[in-house]
């Protein structure tokens, strides 16, 4: 009997580890991003907000439908549905999916909008704050959950 080189499972994983790298990383540039643009060129911080939009919308929001798609696939496929890491990983996508709609989009339309007007505002400076925390959480989300999938090989 032939054996296949490689497994059609192999490749969903490839998909999934290239889908999280590709929806979570620019995430993880957003801090240094911000931290220059304000020191920089104060005046492209509407434009740095209208980007995080942009790239909510059409990269992180199918990137984590892509995620959990080939994810459900593989927990289906392996039968791993009953292991922490994979009810771990959905509780996360879902987690993910909704700070970034529900909290993050719309307070970084806020912030270009604020920051069109005043970068050193007191409302744009609190709320600039807030997204910053929320990003912190998402980010820290992220890698926890790197870990857990990493160490459930092991």
């Amino acid at each position: 009997m032939l054996v296949p080189a490689v497994l059609f499972w192999e490749v969903v994983l490839a998909v999934h580890i290239a889908a999280v790298i590709i929806t979570f990383g620019v995430m993880f540039a957003y801090p240094v991003i911000y931290l220059f643009a304000g020191k920089l060129e104060p005046g492209g911080m509407p434009w740095y907000y209208r980007i995080r939009v942009l790239i909510g919308q059409r990269l992180l929001s199918p990137g984590l439908v892509l995620v959990l798609v080939a994810g459900i696939y593989l927990a289906s496929d392996l039968h791993q549905w009953k292991l922490f890491y994979v009810q771990w990983g959905v509780a996360i996508v879902v987690v993910l999916g909704g700070i970034t709609g529900a909290f993050l989009t719309p307070k970084a339309k806020k912030l270009a909008d604020l920051a069109e007007r005043d970068v050193s505002g007191g409302e744009y400076k609190a709320l600039a704050r807030r997204v910053a925390m929320v990003d912190l959480v998402v980010l820290v989300l992220i890698l926890v959950t790197v870990y857990v999938m990493t160490i459930q090989a092991g």
